[in-house]
């Protein structure tokens, strides 16, 4: 890039650089563009992407001007249809066949009772103790 052969035009006893004005300028008003990259052209030119971020902000200070406005892109619509279904609902009247065989041989056939019923059943099952006969 041309601009930044011509931007620094010379040093200041403590190191730091003099630069060309219209150089300046010209790196402020590129940086203003739409779409570029101010460290891109602060590194390409040699110098501070924060050096070049505060002459930028000096320069919308003295001349009221602030970044050009993005252009405003209209939102599509989104790709997905929400899925929307139903819950079945539940059978009040579901009625279960169940055989329980126990440890000592005996079982218990249940047939046609509904839900409330079984759990009843298996939960009384469930607290009988264990003869010692049938522990092996």
């Amino acid at each position: 890039m041309e601009l930044a052969g011509r931007l620094v035009v010379g040093r200041k006893r403590d190191g730091r650089c003099i630069y060309d004005a219209q150089a300046k300028r010209e790196l402020i008003l590129a940086c203003r563009e739409p779409g570029v990259s101010m460290a891109k052209l602060a590194r390409e030119c040699g110098i501070n992407a924060n050096q070049l971020s505060s002459w930028v902000r000096q320069y919308e200070r003295a001349t009221g001007k602030s970044a050009p406005e993005a252009e405003v892109i209209e939102a599509e619509p989104p790709a997905f249809v929400p899925v929307q279904f139903e819950m079945p609902s539940v059978q009040e009247n579901r009625t279960f066949s169940v055989h329980i065989l126990l440890p000592n041989g005996a079982s218990i056939d249940l047939r046609d009772c509904d839900t409330q019923q079984a759990c009843s059943v298996i939960e009384a099952i469930g607290r009988l103790r264990c003869s010692a006969s049938t522990k092996a």
